[in-house]
């Protein structure tokens, strides 16, 4: 299992970004112990619905706060109340900021070094997402809006999750897949290709492609176009014009170091006006097609060693700038500026000019 350290990434053995941590539709009220960035946490739900994620020991005696089911604090369904959640060995209150707020046999004291580390966390386009910073900093960047979500009434059917689980694999062995023009042909099928570029832009990096495809193009003979970006580095979106219109996500958020938990999701777009068949049987036949074709890249990166230093030709892409662009999540928020002017600026691996724009 390659750590951070072996890659030389930076200071830190985790990066700092935006993460998915689940599907909302599994996440419910109750808390639940999930295990990211090498330590558990807890999530819950306040009596609103609000999406909360806390450290999972208490301050108090240390007790695990998602690991009980005998503690008649969680029979009693009283482990949240309002918008705090109680530890079920003393049932300490701890409110949305993590600031303990009751101590049931304390009514006139709580100490004030009684606190939870709290994690921000967004619930968006069906999936929970978590704010992680070495640095215990408040965001600096947007999560990604994921604008077809909200997009029904134009005919877009939304994503459901595809949970490829865990990998011994470090992140950027999956990242390193945005300058790989070579496996597009033996891994994915892609023929007759026509242009293939790089754009390094701060905290943004992005890959257009364009080429026919030796399956879904063989009768038409059209080119397919894809415009595949990441907004910092575990949320991976892609745009591909065809048939039907549809926004592919990948995500990836680091279990332990060098171990990792991968998400995919594809929406579609069906206008009512033009679908000949069930809308959402349509877009469940495309998610899986796309859940295929992600899953071949998933049995290289299952089987494959470390690459530490990438045997480059001049005709790989430039795994060696992805790489550099990358290292910034992993060094202080302090030194990113200088690490994106090192590789800001268009990378053409393909091709000489691309014919359309793959936006939706």
């Amino acid at each position: 299992m390659a750590s951070s350290a072996d890659y030389k990434l930076g200071e830190f053995d985790y990066p700092r970004g935006w993460f998915m941590i689940g599907d909302a539709t599994q996440l419910g009220p109750k808390p639940q112990t999930l295990h990211f960035f090498g330590k558990d946490l807890v999530f819950y739900r306040g009596k609103s619905g609000t999406p909360y994620l806390v450290d999972a020991y208490c301050p108090h005696m240390g007790a695990h706060l998602g690991k009980n089911d005998t503690s008649y604090i969680v029979r009693d369904d009283e482990q949240v109340e309002g918008e705090s959640i109680r530890c079920p060995f003393h049932g300490w209150r701890f409110g949305p900021d993590g600031q303990c707020n009751a101590i049931p046999y304390s009514p006139d004291f709580t100490p004030k070094a009684a606190r939870l580390k709290t994690y921000p966390v967004i619930e968006r386009a069906g999936i929970i997402w978590m704010w992680h910073d070495p640095q215990g900093q408040e965001p600096d960047q947007d999560l990604p809006a994921f604008a077809t979500w909200d997009k029904e009434d134009e005919g877009w059917v939304r994503w459901i999750i595809d949970d490829f689980g865990t990998l011994s694999l470090h992140p950027i062995e999956i990242v390193d897949n945005m300058a790989d023009f070579g496996h597009m042909g033996p891994i994915h099928g892609s023929v007759d290709n026509q242009y293939f570029d790089n754009i390094f832009d701060g905290h943004t990096l992005i890959q257009r492609f364009d080429a026919g495809h030796r399956t879904l193009t063989t009768e038409t003979n059209e080119t397919l176009s894809l415009d595949t970006w990441y907004e910092g580095p575990a949320i991976l979106q892609a745009n591909m014009l065809g048939t039907y219109p549809s926004h592919m996500l990948i995500a990836h958020t680091p279990v332990d170091d060098g171990v990792v938990q991968v998400w995919h999701a594809l929406m579609v777009k069906i206008p009512p006006s033009t679908a000949t068949e069930d809308p959402i049987l349509v877009a469940r036949q495309y998610q899986q097609a796309s859940c295929d074709a992600f899953a071949q890249d998933v049995e290289i990166w299952a089987n494959k060693q470390a690459c530490f230093n990438p045997m480059q030709i001049p005709a790989d892409g430039p795994y060696g700038k992805v790489r550099i662009w990358y290292s910034q999540f992993y060094n202080p928020r302090s030194k990113a500026d200088a690490i994106q002017k090192r590789v800001n600026g268009q990378v053409v691996t393909f091709g000489e000019k691309r014919l359309w724009e793959a936006s939706l």
